[in-house]
């Protein structure tokens, strides 16, 4: 057995731990609810409008030349602007997502999600990480911070339960932000049910060929944590998850990730995104 397959096996068991430590801890959406999220309107053709949330990012997130990481600037951000995140917020609230498809679904809750999480910061601003708000143990992500359909949301049910739970799509790792470094870069326009499927390969695809992805050092892959978090969604073994980077890979890494069979670490940068 290769020492990947071995190491991709502990990954997995310790994946499936903290699971079960996240299902007590972060008060995940029950069964029952997440079957309540599942209804949609498939006949729908309304179209929800994230203009505001377009506006707020064209404004203020920036990609680095250097690093080619975008970032968002969240010292630059006026006061108009905050009230301007506020109503977009009060808005998505005010919609029940499950009178519309579910594509159009798919792109409200990242959204959600992406705006909830740039307002939780811009409201703690300034801090050096996500982490430092909350209780020191699981951070902000448990905390009540949407009510959609009289029913209050924390970021880990908006993700976990409903993201991840429903649409069972690996993809969506890619098009939303925990505000660091090392999360897939916040999608530069807003998501929208007419284009959420090439948002979805476009997000995948750049994450998987920037170096916080994915990258070689010496005869080690290095992967994002995100993939030793979250193993259970990038297929049943290493051989999986290799043939999916591989896939969204430029030419070159895609080949040497197809043919890889050594040691792999993984890595996360929890520093918030923001310019230096």
């Amino acid at each position: 057995m290769s020492k990947l397959k071995i190491l991709f096996i502990i990954a997995v068991i310790f994946a499936g731990a903290l699971a079960i430590k996240a299902y007590t801890l972060y008060q995940a959406i029950s069964p029952n609810a997440i079957v309540s999220w599942q209804q949609s309107d498939e006949q729908s053709n309304g179209v929800i409008d994230h203009q505001l949330w377009g506006d707020i990012l064209n404004h203020y997130l920036r990609e680095n030349v250097n690093s080619g990481v975008r970032e968002f600037d969240y010292a630059a951000v006026s006061q108009g602007d905050k009230a301007k995140l506020t109503i977009y917020l009060t808005q998505l609230q005010g919609i029940d997502p499950r009178d519309y498809n579910q594509r159009e679904q798919m792109a409200y809750w990242a959204n959600l999600y992406n705006a909830l999480t740039i307002d939780l910061i811009l409201k703690n601003y300034p801090l050096s990480s996500i982490k430092e708000i909350g209780d020191g143990i699981t951070g902000p992500w448990n905390e009540e911070l949407a009510v959609v359909a009289n029913t209050p949301l924390t970021l880990n049910q908006i993700e976990h339960g409903i993201l991840r739970g429903i649409y069972q799509d690996k993809r969506i790792h890619y098009v939303i932000n925990c505000a660091s470094i090392g999360c897939p870069d916040l999608p530069a326009k807003p998501l929208t049910g007419s284009d959420i499927e090439s948002q979805l390969e476009q997000g995948a695809k750049r994450f998987i060929n920037q170096r916080k992805g994915v990258h070689f050092d010496n005869d080690t892959l290095v992967l994002s944590s995100i993939y030793s978090w979250f193993s259970i969604d990038f297929g049943d073994n290493e051989r999986d998850l290799l043939l999916h980077l591989s896939h969204y890979a430029e030419p070159e890494l895609g080949e040497k990730l197809r043919n890889f069979d050594g040691n792999i670490d993984f890595a996360y940068n929890w520093k918030l995104n923001q310019p230096n």
